[in-house]
């Protein structure tokens, strides 16, 4: 039962009153480019719109559609017989013969995320077109395109379904019989076409090995499987099947193509599946039926009317979306489509409803891309045309991994969190091989760089072929074992901390305490150690990448043991082990503040070979992790604000986010707002927008994240950042507006979640608290800070505290 408390009498509200939109993008004029296009997703299905008029060109995904097969985890059996080499080099402080030697530390490369592939329709209306218009509904994940052809008013509205696992496209005109289009399917893969019962069916293959851009080896594969792959041909099995259903009209079709002549409505269906089963299990062999999955959903989605489809497809998004609401005040920006409400942005014009609608927008990518157990969100969500995407669109857990879930707990989205927790469960057992053959730990597990579907878990490089700085990195274990800890601490789900979380969480530290060395001053520290790719300059002048004890490293494990200690209490169990945790952390290398005050990135005081490099991994522990902090540790905390000073706010989309996240765990709204406006820069996909075209990070016309090229980690790490200017949390208490800019004066959100179990709203005015709501899920106690007050609060489950000031 929810109980409401109201304490004291004055109440403030406000309301935008913008005719700009906080929820719909839109333009008059088809995309021409896939950063201009408009993404729908379930989940799982992603598709890609272009809105064309005479061709309308749709990109499809499937989140499960990848190069290759289950990993050899096996890959480098004696790869860890080098460790003793290296460590004695590093000792020897012969950093140019470490970083050599570390290369024989490094094994396969990830596969790729493949395109499904392209449905176009093409249309043989003719003629003048006018009032075209071409939008993206976020509050309900519906697409929709407008134009008329000598007065004849053509519609077409789109959505993809995650309860009916199905694409529907509605087709009208306002004249009776105007419509006429054709449908073709194709791919960039092995896939054949054909049309059976008016069905259009496209049946392919995913391909063995895809790795572009780095020098190719089929050495990681097994006998075993290259005699599955040689037996079957191919890897992931894919099915893509389109339908048209027309009250009038006639229906027609070659063995290539499906269409419709004369017809006034139509509905186009489309469904896809692969034959994805797992990590674990060889999609050729003991693959699910990619076929029958396909038909069956077409056949349950033919069976429903269009209001049925379409109503259970918004109550399902909503039920997520519909959780946060916020409002940022008063804005006269003036409505335009949102290409050009961004190129006005970038001038420095006020939209508070951009800003908002951004936020929206990273909520809606999350949801539209991470609903599929054990397949997280990729570099690029779900939404990749290219055969050879860009880093292999894979999974790089070194950051982008990570940063694409800051948003899942903190606004109110932890189902899409389950995702990634699934994932990193499937990395712990590939990653008890990998602790053992690349690293001779035998307890525990371990993961690096780079992963894929597959949960690949060892160091990259290509066997030996590629630079440390990023190849050699096994640190990853411990960044995501703290994303078992996040949905523990918003969600209170102890079956879960105890049933799948805590034995991830304590196999990722058993990793460490193995991996770890004593250094001359008697402190554990890691070696080899890099910190992800960036570079140092030794005192002889060399430019290398392994060392030990690297600042970001210990950082991250610092994290991971700290919050396994936690997980450890909370479930009375193992306390032996736990004891063994907090040695470890007493002897940790402590942070170091260099001479320039900055904090020291490197064990000993160098120089960056890039001051100003892109990478923030010694910051971890002010974000994501949580031990520095302005008040429990004022110096370090400060030695982190002269770091991020020194590599000033110029930098790429992704580690834009990052350090606006920083900047709001520093409390310096303003320096946040700063940046969180740079990110918003346009970028012009093709160059000829702007007269001087902008290179790095920013925002293409269609809102992804231009890295560049598109990376969707940039929008998760930018929309979770204005979730952390405005709440901060711990699991003891809950800091209001922490961050708040001079920009953001007036305004309110809701749902916003808090460690603890908590869901807070708050509406405040001239940059002050006026009313705060809290509610919480399972009952708990927390502390409100906000306007230099402090507020304790107890609350059973489902009761609900308002403060009205």
């Amino acid at each position: 039962m929810k109980k409401t408390f109201i304490i004291l009498l004055f109440t403030f509200y406000y309301t935008s009153i913008s005719a700009q939109s906080t929820h719909v993008l839109w333009y008059n004029q088809p995309a021409e480019f896939f950063e201009e296009s408009l993404v729908l997703g379930n989940g799982k299905m992603g598709a890609t719109i272009f809105g064309g008029v005479n061709s309308d060109k749709i990109y499809l995904n499937d989140a499960t559609l990848w190069s290759g097969g289950p990993v050899n985890a096996n890959m480098n059996p004696e790869a860890y017989k080098n460790l003793p080499a290296i460590r004695e080099a590093l000792k020897n402080e012969n950093y140019k013969l470490a970083d050599e030697l570390n290369k024989k530390i490094e094994g396969k490369n990830s596969e790729s995320y493949a395109p499904l592939g392209t449905l176009e329709i093409t249309n043989s209306n003719k003629g003048k077109v006018s009032n075209y218009r071409r939008e993206l509904d976020i509050s309900n994940a519906i697409s929709k395109v407008t134009y008329e052809i000598d007065g004849v008013k053509f519609t077409r509205e789109y959505f993809v379904s995650a309860p009916d696992q199905i694409m529907i496209i509605k087709l009208t005109s306002s004249q009776k019989g105007a419509l006429n289009f054709e449908i073709n399917s194709s791919s960039l893969l092995k896939s054949n076409v054909e049309v059976k019962d008016n069905v259009l069916a496209m049946n392919g293959t995913a391909p063995v090995h895809e790795n572009p851009g780095y020098p190719g080896t089929n050495a990681y594969l097994s006998n075993e499987q290259w005699k599955d792959l040689k037996e079957n041909g191919s890897t992931t099995r894919f099915t893509s099947l389109v339908k048209i259903k027309s009250v009038d009209g006639t229906i027609i079709n070659t063995n290539k193509t499906l269409g419709l002549k004369n017809g006034t409505e139509a509905l186009i269906y489309v469904s896809i599946a692969t034959s994805f089963n797992g990590f674990d299990k060889n999609p050729a062999i003991s693959g699910l039926n990619n076929k029958e999955i396909a038909t069956k959903s077409l056949k349950s989605a033919l069976s429903k009317s269009f209001d049925k489809l379409k109503t259970a497809h918004i109550a399902d998004y909503q039920k997520f979306f519909n959780r946060v609401n916020l409002d940022l005040g008063k804005t006269t920006a003036p409505d335009l489509p949102t290409d050009e409400r961004l190129l006005r942005y970038s001038e420095g014009k006020e939209d508070k409803n951009l800003e908002i609608l951004y936020f929206n927008f990273g909520r809606y990518l999350l949801i539209s891309s991470s609903r599929t157990i054990g397949v997280p969100a990729n570099l690029q969500g779900i939404w990749n045309p290219h055969l050879n995407p860009p880093w292999s669109s894979n999974y790089t857990m070194n950051i982008n991994l990570e940063e694409n879930y800051w948003l899942a707990e903190n606004t109110n989205l932890s189902e899409m969190h389950l995702p990634l927790l699934s994932f990193i469960k499937n990395l712990s057992v590939t990653g008890k091989v990998t602790a053992k053959t690349f690293y001779g730990v035998n307890e525990g597990w371990a993961a690096a760089h780079n992963s894929d579907i597959w949960a690949m878990t060892n160091p990259v490089g290509q066997f030996g072929k590629e630079d440390p700085s990023w190849a050699c990195w096994p640190i990853s274990g411990a960044w995501l074992s703290t994303h078992i800890w996040e949905h523990y601490v918003f969600s209170q789900d102890k079956n879960y901390l105890k049933n799948e979380g805590y034995p991830i969480m304590k196999g990722a530290s058993q990793f460490f305490l193995g991996y770890m060395v004593v250094d001359k001053n008697g402190n554990l520290i890691t070696s080899p150690s890099t910190s992800p790719e960036n570079k140092y300059i030794a005192p002889d002048g060399f430019i290398g990448a392994t060392m030990y004890g690297g600042t970001a490293d210990l950082a991250m494990i610092r994290q991971c043991f700290e919050k396994t200690i936690k997980a450890s209490e909370i479930l009375n169990i193992d306390a032996d082990f736990r004891a063994k945790l907090q040695t470890a952390l007493s002897k940790f290398h402590p942070y170091q503040i260099g001479k320039k005050g900055n904090l020291q990135e490197w064990y000993f005081d160098w120089e960056d070979q890039d001051p100003k490099h892109r990478h923030q991994s010694q910051l971890f522990g002010l974000f994501p992790g949580d031990h520095i902090t302005p008040l429990k540790t004022p110096d370090l905390a400060t030695a982190s604000r002269k770091t991020l000073e020194i590599k000033g706010d110029e930098t790429t989309g992704w580690s834009k986010g990052w350090r606006i996240n920083l900047w709001a765990r520093l409390w310096d709204g303003n320096r946040a707002y700063k940046m969180y406006r740079e990110l918003l820069r346009y970028v012009d996909p093709d160059g000829k927008k702007t007269e001087k075209p902008r290179r790095g990070g920013g925002t293409y016309p269609n809102l992804f994240d231009a890295h560049p090229p598109f990376q969707i980690d940039g929008n998760f790490g930018g929309a979770a950042a204005v979730a952390e200017m405005l709440i901060q949390s711990n699991e003891n208490e809950i800091r209001l507006l922490p961050a708040l800019p001079d920009a953001w004066e007036d305004g309110n959100v809701s749902g916003i979640c808090a460690r603890g179990g908590f869901e807070i709203a708050i509406t405040w005015a001239n940059k002050k608290v006026e009313k705060v709501t809290i509610f919480s899920k399972l009952g708990g106690k927390t502390t409100l800070i906000f306007g230099g007050k402090n507020q304790n609060v107890t609350l059973k489950k489902g009761e609900k505290l308002e403060v009205k000031i």
